[in-house]
């Protein structure tokens, strides 16, 4: 990875250089959605191996926040794993290889669609395990202000993490060290189906910040340019040695936690998720927004989604053509003691 300080902080969408800011917000939402879409195409068709938990709906609070760093920066993720490396700018063609268990993916078809790492873009990890990438980041901030680099750690979580004990050791480890870190919750109401109203102490997560010794602020999560400034602000703190921040996004989940899990009971009004995509999908609103304030123009919005689905189109020809991993990758990668990789037969 590069020195943190090597960039400048991205542009605002109502400055001279605004509308190159808007066309990559909206590229990299439309990289996740496009790409997220492929994936429920080949669950259906029987070619992915697993479910996947899709970040559809929540495009605006990843790429929001995504956007607010720099390549070099450090990020965590969580089990809703494709949304955070593709806003943090990975190449989609090795991530869909690593969702159909290829060699060619990001980590060699070994991490499937839960446990993707793509150091290139600073992406550390996900995981299924709720909250166990937030040490991660938080053990990261604290190596970049030890070497000095400049960098920034964020760390995803969800609202269903935000309750686990490992989030408040961290937040207040941080808040004590001054580390460079941006915890940034995913609130979109539901841990799995067991609604915030039920789960949380408070109305906003953000509040409890104050408990550590960070500012805290919640923002909608569907609005990509007010998720962009306030994550901008938090990483610009830290960056500047002033410590951590809390940021929350409230957003929406579209689909179920993850495709395919079919619960015993509904816990969501149907006709109200299915109305979800006419009134508060983020790219759709920001889309709209676009169009209204004349930063682009609808041909310019067109090009752009058909210039992502190209490539969303590519990515998915590259991962089926792409060999799978032999046997003996097995023992790569990994600490495995007293076994030999050349003793292990094709």
């Amino acid at each position: 990875m590069t020195d943190g300080t090597a960039a400048d902080p991205p542009p605002e969408l109502d400055g001279p250089d605004g509308a190159p800011l808007a066309r990559e917000l909206m590229r990299r939402m439309q990289r996740v959605r496009l790409f997220e879409e492929a994936t429920i195409a080949l669950f259906r068709a029987g070619e992915l191996p697993a479910m996947v938990h899709l970040s559809i709906g929540q495009e605006a609070a990843v790429v929001g926040a995504c956007l607010a760093t720099r390549t070099s920066d450090y990020m965590t993720g969580n089990h809703r794993s494709h949304g955070h490396p593709i806003a943090k700018g990975a190449r989609l063609d090795a991530l869909m290889a690593e969702l159909l268990g290829k060699a060619t993916g990001v980590c060699g078809g070994k991490g499937g669609s839960m446990h993707l790492a793509d150091f290139s873009v600073g992406s550390l990890g996900e995981s299924g395990i709720v909250g166990s990438a937030i040490p991660v980041a938080t053990g990261a901030g604290l190596a970049a202000q030890v070497r000095g680099t400049g960098q920034v750690a964020l760390c995803f979580f969800g609202d269903g993490a935000a309750s686990e004990g490992v989030l408040h050791e961290s937040m207040n480890m941080a808040g004590l060290w001054d580390l460079p870190v941006v915890y940034f919750c995913e609130n979109n109401g539901y841990a799995v189906s067991v609604t915030t109203e039920e789960s949380l102490s408070v109305p906003d997560v953000a509040m409890r910040a104050a408990g550590y010794g960070m500012p805290g602020v919640t923002v909608d999560g569907q609005d990509v340019l007010a998720v962009y400034r306030a994550t901008r602000e938090a990483v610009e703190r830290a960056r500047r040695g002033e410590g951590p921040s809390l940021v929350e996004a409230k957003t929406y989940r579209f689909h179920e936690h993850a495709y395919g899990l079919v619960l015993p009971r509904p816990y969501r009004d149907q006709a109200v998720v299915d109305s979800w995509f006419d009134t508060v999908d983020p790219i759709t609103l920001f889309h709209d927004r676009l169009l209204a304030d004349g930063v682009l123009t609808a041909g310019e919005l067109q090009a752009l989604r058909d210039e992502v689905a190209a490539e969303v189109e590519a990515a998915v020809e590259f991962a089926r053509r792409s060999p799978y991993p032999p046997p003996e990758a097995a023992w790569t990668d990994v600490y495995a003691p007293g076994h030999d990789p050349q003793e292990v037969s094709a």
